[in-house]
């Protein structure tokens, strides 16, 4: 049997990635499967239809021709509910479905007996790093984030010694030094900033300052239990936080720009910088909050908005992975093509959910209609305890 892939066209505002490349479709070609793209799906990363038609893909005009045909269909953001009206019956959706906020989307799953892998839980192991789409993301978007910073700010970046006077650095302060935030401290300190960085887990140290950046962190017994066995950040005590914002105000003072970057899976957006302390930094002061999706890391910042408040402009751009789409649907495509070549095996002629595998059982939320994932069977749903 030839299973057939179908390549959604997104449709999220401002949203420019797509889950597939020319690349990929020749992969998938080449593994004997048959591949459809809905027409214009890659034109916001640059990949039009002729160079997946040159790849081997057919071209269809519309989702609902692809998703009837469709044994496997490949998106980047999850579909609205009601474009999955004519999803084949068993068929797989593959994409980041949002699954602490999924209640919604497993009606229509269930009403077609189909299943759904969302590629944020892919499991932190090692195995399983050339499947992480939350890293590859992550990255391009600490990139984009020193970017959008260096566009907003009226100065230069480095040191500049002239015949009229000096200019001096910018001062960049990174909250939070996960994937995000290493990759905003390697970009500021190439286009030549001071920068400094916090994260809550004391391994992080290391990395910041293997980069070049110093390190600013409340060093207490608490900080050695901060991060969980996937690799996150925990949510830390009221105490702490009191701490922690105490030295954080008085960094931030003397900062030219603030980049925030931490999240809580399934959880608010922790508030780092307040408003007290946006009205301390210096007019012409630059934050850019990368948690405004989840609430935000500075609570006046706004979704997908630029906006100056109290002197300071704030970035609020939920989708800065998207900014760079060619480049985003590149890596985002070479995860989902080891995520399929994982699960389609040596024949090709199945996806295999085999639960023993630790990485299929941890993204895996739903299978034949089923909930199967313990985000789905009690503890957090829509963001909240049931």
């Amino acid at each position: 049997m030839t299973l057939t892939i179908f390549v959604m066209k997104e449709t999220a505002n401002g949203e420019t990635r797509v889950a597939a490349t020319p690349d990929t479709v020749k992969k998938y070609v080449g593994f004997g499967l048959s591949v459809l793209v809905e027409t214009g799906a890659g034109n916001g990363a640059s990949f039009p239809d002729d160079a997946f038609a040159a790849a081997g893909a057919k071209i269809v005009k519309d989702s609902s021709a692809g998703l009837k045909e469709a044994d496997i269909v490949l998106c980047v953001q999850r579909p609205e509910p009601a474009s999955l009206d004519k999803l084949r019956e068993g068929a797989t959706v593959i994409g980041m479905l949002s699954p602490y906020n999924f209640s919604g989307f497993a009606a229509t799953l269930e009403k077609r007996k189909a299943s759904a892998i969302a590629l944020e839980l892919v499991p932190r192991i090692s195995r399983a790093q050339s499947m992480d789409v939350l890293s590859s993301q992550a990255n391009l978007a600490g990139y984009r984030a020193v970017v959008e910073a260096s566009y907003t700010y009226g100065r230069a970046f480095p040191m500049m010694m002239t015949a009229a006077g000096t200019v001096a650095p910018a001062k960049i302060f990174i909250m939070g030094a996960g994937v995000a935030g290493l990759q905003a401290i390697a970009t500021a300190r190439r286009l030549g900033a001071v920068v400094s960085a916090t994260d809550v887990r004391p391994a992080a140290k290391e990395q910041v300052e293997s980069l070049g950046a110093t390190f600013v962190m409340v060093e207490s017994d608490e900080t050695k239990q901060a991060e969980t066995k996937g690799g996150y950040a925990k949510e830390m005590s009221e105490d702490y936080k009191r701490k922690q914002a105490a030295l954080v105000a008085e960094t931030i003072k003397k900062q030219d720009i603030v980049i925030t970057t931490a999240l809580i899976p399934g959880r608010p957006a922790p508030v780092l910088v307040t408003e007290e302390m946006v009205k301390s930094m210096k007019p012409g002061s630059v934050i850019v909050d990368m948690a405004v999706e989840q609430g935000g890391n500075c609570p006046i910042s706004e979704k997908d908005k630029v906006v100056m408040k109290h002197g300071v402009t704030i970035i609020g751009y939920t989708n800065l992975a998207s900014r760079i789409g060619m480049d985003a649907s590149a890596l985002y495509a070479k995860n989902m093509l080891n995520v399929l070549t994982l699960m389609l095996g040596q024949e090709k002629t199945e996806l295999k959910f085999d639960f023993e595998d630790e990485i299929i059982k941890g993204f895996t939320l739903v299978h034949n209609g089923k909930p199967v994932h313990t985000l789905l069977q009690a503890p957090v749903i829509d963001g909240k305890k049931k």
